[in-house]
C-alpha cells in the first residue's frame, strides 16, 4: 500500500506540475492532491474492510445446494434405499422412520444439538478440558444466530442447517438394523436420547477446532464424518441388533427384499447426494470441495466394480444388490478422507472397501451370527474404519495427498487415526448399549411376536405400503 500511495503521489505530481519546491505550490493545489491520493487510495480499502463481513455468495450458493443435498441423501435416498430391502409388510415402517426422524431431529438440533456440538466458549488450543468433549449451551435455541451472523465466509445459518442434515442422516442409518422388529416408540427414544449424548459430543470432539480432541489434541483426520457419522452409527447399530435380537425366521427362513428396483433408485440418489456430504465439507466452493468431489466419485465407482467381481467371483454372477452396496461403501469409505487424499488415494480405499465391506456383510455377520438386518455395521461400521485409517496413509505428498501435518509421520497420523477410531467404538458402544438398556426397561425395545409376523406397517402405523390383495 505504501508503495502503491508513493507511485500515485508521482503521479499526481507530474499531472499537476507539481514537481516545483513546495514553498511555490498552492494551498489549494495541495489539498486538492491529498483529496484524489485519499480517495483512490482509501476508497478500495474501505471497501474490502465492509466485504469482510459480508458473506461469499459463490461459498454460500455452493453450501446451500449441499446443504439440500445431503437431506436428498435421508429422504428420499436412504428412505428408499432401506424401504427396497426389507419385507413388503414392512416397508411403510423403514420410510415411516427416515421421516419421523428428519422433523424429531430438525427440533432437537435447534434446542440444543447444534449448541452441544459446535459451542466453543471455554475452549483453548492444545489443552484438554471439558470443552474438548463437549460443547456448552450458549446457543440454545440458536440463541445469538441471526441473518447477520457469519461462520467462516457464509451465514452462520446455513452452517447450521448443512450440520442438522448430518445429525439426521447417522441416526436413521443405525435403523437399518434393527429393521422389522423394534418398536416405533422405542426406536424415537432411543434416537433422542443417543442423539444428544452420543452423537452431539463425538461431532464437537471431531469438529469444533481448537481444544476438540481428535481435531486438535489428537491430530485425527476427519473431513466429512468417519467418526462422526460412520463408525459412530455403525457401531451404535451392531449394539442394537445383538440387544434387539434376530428377526424371527432369521436363520430358518429366506427374508429377499421386496423391491431391489427401489434399492437401486435410492442407492443412486443416495451417491449423488453424498457429493453435497463430501464437497461440502469443505465450507466454500473452492479447489477443496472440488478434489473432494473428485475422490468421492472415484472412491465410489472403484469399491462398486470391486464388489461386483467379488461377488461374482464367489456365487458365479454379479447383483444389482451387490454393486450398489459396494457403491455405498466406497462412499463411506473416503468420507473421512474426502479432504485430505488424491485420486491415487480414493482408488485403493474404494478397493479395500469394496472387498473388506463384501466380507463384513457377508462371512463376519455369518460366523458372528447376529441379524444387522441392512448390513449398518457391515457397511457403516466397516467401511468408516477402513476409510478412517487408509486416511493417515493416503494423506502423504508423496501418494498423492494434501500432506502431512508440521511434525507428523505417515505412522503417527495412522496412530491418531486408530486412537479416534478406538475412542468412537467405545463412546458409542458403551452409551449406545447403556440407552438401549433404559428404553428397553421403559417402553420396551422389541414388538410382539404377532406384531413382528403381521409386520410393522399393521401394527405400528396401522397402514400398508402396498396392497397385498
Amino acid at each position: 500500500m505504501q508503495q502503491r500511495c508513493a507511485s500515485l503521489i508521482a503521479l499526481f505530481r507530474a499531472s499537476f506540475g507539481l514537481q516545483a519546491p513546495p514553498k511555490r505550490r498552492s494551498a489549494y493545489t495541495r489539498i486538492g492532491t491529498l483529496i484524489v491520493i485519499l480517495l483512490i487510495c482509501g476508497v478500495p480499502s474501505l471497501a474490502l474492510a465492509q466485504d469482510a463481513t459480508a458473506p461469499d455468495s459463490g461459498d454460500t450458493a455452493w453450501m446451500l445446494t449441499s446443504t439440500a443435498l445431503v437431506l436428498f441423501m435421508t429422504i428420499p435416498g436412504l428412505a428408499l434405499f432401506y424401504g427396497g430391502l426389507v419385507r413388503v409388510q414392512n416397508v411403510l415402517s423403514v420410510l415411516m422412520q427416515c421421516f419421523a426422524l428428519t422433523g424429531l431431529i430438525t427440533i432437537l438440533w435447534i434446542i440444543c444439538g447444534y449448541s452441544l456440538a459446535f459451542n466453543t466458549v471455554g475452549m483453548e488450543a492444545g489443552k484438554v478440558t471439558l470443552n474438548s468433549f463437549v460443547g456448552g449451551l450458549g446457543t440454545m435455541f440458536l440463541r445469538g444466530v441471526g441473518v447477520d451472523s457469519l461462520s467462516g465466509t457464509i451465514p452462520e445459518t446455513v452452517f447450521v442447517t448443512f450440520q442438522l442434515t448430518f445429525a439426521i442422516i447417522t441416526p436413521a442409518l443405525i435403523a437399518g438394523a434393527f429393521a422389522e422388529r423394534m418398536k416405533f416408540s422405542a426406536m424415537l427414544i432411543f434416537s433422542v436420547l443417543w442423539s444428544v449424548i452420543v452423537y452431539a459430543p463425538l461431532c464437537h470432539m471431531a469438529w469444533a477446532g481448537d481444544g476438540s480432541l481428535f481435531g486438535d489434541i489428537i491430530g485425527a483426520l476427519d473431513f466429512a464424518g468417519g467418526n462422526v457419522v460412520h463408525i459412530n452409527a455403525g457401531i451404535a447399530a451392531l449394539v442394537a441388533a445383538i440387544l434387539v435380537g434376530k428377526r424371527i425366521g432369521y436363520q430358518t427362513t429366506a427374508m429377499p427384499p421386496h423391491s431391489l428396483t427401489l434399492t437401486v433408485v435410492g442407492a443412486s440418489m443416495l451417491w449423488v447426494g453424498w457429493f453435497g456430504f463430501n464437497a461440502g465439507s469443505a465450507v466454500a466452493a473452492d479447489g477443496a470441495a472440488g478434489m473432494a468431489m473428485l475422490v468421492t466419485q472415484v472412491s465410489t465407482a472403484t469399491a462398486a466394480v470391486a464388489w461386483m467381481f467379488v461377488e461374482w467371483g464367489k456365487h458365479g454372477k454379479p447383483s444389482a444388490l451387490g454393486i450398489v452396496t459396494g457403491a455405498v461403501a466406497g462412499l463411506v469409505a473416503i468420507t473421512p478422507a474426502s479432504g485430505s487424499v488424491g485420486p491415487i488415494g480414493a482408488l485403493v480405499i474404494g478397493l479395500v472397501s469394496g472387498v473388506v465391506c463384501f466380507w463384513g456383510a457377508t462371512s463376519l455377520k455369518a460366523k458372528l451370527g447376529y441379524d444387522d438386518s441392512l448390513d449398518a455395521f457391515g457397511v457403516h461400521g466397516i467401511g468408516g474404519i477402513v476409510g478412517a485409517l487408509l486416511t493417515g496413509i493416503f494423506v502423504s505428498k508423496g501418494l498423492g495427498g494434501n500432506g502431512l501435518a508440521e511434525g507428523m509421520t505417515i505412522g503417527t497420523q495412522v496412530w491418531a487415526q486408530l486412537l479416534s477410531i478406538i475412542i468412537t467404538l467405545a463412546w458409542s458402544g458403551i452409551l449406545s448399549f447403556i440407552i438401549l438398556k433404559i428404553v428397553d426397561a421403559t417402553v420396551g425395545l422389541r414388538v410382539e411376536e404377532d406384531d413382528e409376523r403381521m409386520g410393522l406397517d399393521l401394527s405400528q402405523h396401522n397402514e400398508r405400503g402396498y396392497n397385498l390383495s
